[in-house]
């Protein structure tokens, strides 16, 4: 497909388009500038099209799709490029999605890329420069498998929601800290102590969760950490750091959750975190 990119500086672009999308009156000032709706007909090929322009300094201006859609060609905005793209070979073109921060929240975090933003809860641009440690992850034994099966018993075992993707940003030190929330680490946490419950029989018995007396449960769950002080870290996976803690304390309320650490914008690896009361 034959594309015509053309580049447009941006302060210039948002200043037109806000005009035209902000301006409820017949006339609006932005910038030293006057802009007015043009009340002039416009005809293509000898056939009128009603199209929105604005006068500026006695010039009409108009959308470019609007002027596409009259003329026949295709626009579009390349949002990974930031550009628009102008095609005069079809009628029609479609966006292409800027792999911004709403493209990076994934259950698992790797989707993020070198160059990424990520806008974190705090309004910080966080821009991501390497993730090459993605691969090894600071992992002692390789790549960890695959998340396993859901098994039946699990539906039996307390239920615990996950929280929505979010990124923090701290400045510690000089240096920029992210972190990620990495969800799937977080279910591997979570399968874990399902597996710890199901094999200690202070807690599972008969195929069933042992209860307290007065008919609770003796184990809850929550993935989410609501006091970091009362929380051990650990990198990289251990499945025997969430097993031994439990065994050593099978009834109790369990807060577990993982995050993927970044520092100045380097990938550095996934931190998992449990507290238990």
């Amino acid at each position: 497909m034959n594309k015509k990119i053309m580049h447009f500086g941006s302060g210039f672009v948002a200043g037109i388009i806000s005009c035209a999308i902000a301006m409820s009156g017949a006339i609006a000032y932005a910038g030293g500038i006057t802009a007015e709706r043009s009340q002039n007909r416009f005809l293509v090929n000898g056939e009128e099209k009603a199209m929105e322009a604005y006068k500026i300094d006695g010039y009409n201006y108009f959308k470019l799709r609007d002027l596409g859609d009259a003329l026949g060609f295709g626009v579009a905005w390349d949002g990974e490029q930031r550009v628009v793209v102008i095609d005069t070979t079809v009628s029609e073109l479609e966006d292409i999605p800027a792999n911004d921060a709403e493209t990076k929240f994934s259950e698992s975090g790797f989707s993020v890329r070198a160059g990424d933003i990520i806008i974190c809860s705090d309004g910080y641009q966080y821009k991501v420069t390497d993730v090459s440690k993605y691969d090894a992850n600071a992992f002692a034994e390789g790549l960890l498998p695959a998340l396993p099966a859901e098994k039946k018993s699990w539906e039996l075992m307390p239920k615990a929601e996950l929280s929505e993707p979010e990124a923090r940003h701290y400045s510690i030190g000089g240096k920029e800290y992210m972190f990620m929330r990495n969800l799937t680490e977080t279910k591997r946490m979570l399968y874990t102590l399902y597996d710890a419950i199901e094999t200690n029989e202070e807690t599972w018995q008969n195929g069933a969760p042992v209860l307290h007396p007065s008919g609770s449960a003796k184990v809850s769950i929550e993935l989410n950490i609501k006091d970091p002080d009362y929380a051990q870290s650990f990198w990289p996976w251990r499945a025997s750091e969430i097993t031994n803690l439990f065994n050593s304390c099978p009834p109790g309320h369990y807060e577990m959750e993982a995050w993927d650490v970044y520092i100045d914008g380097v990938f550095q690896h996934t931190e998992y975190r449990i507290a238990v009361f």
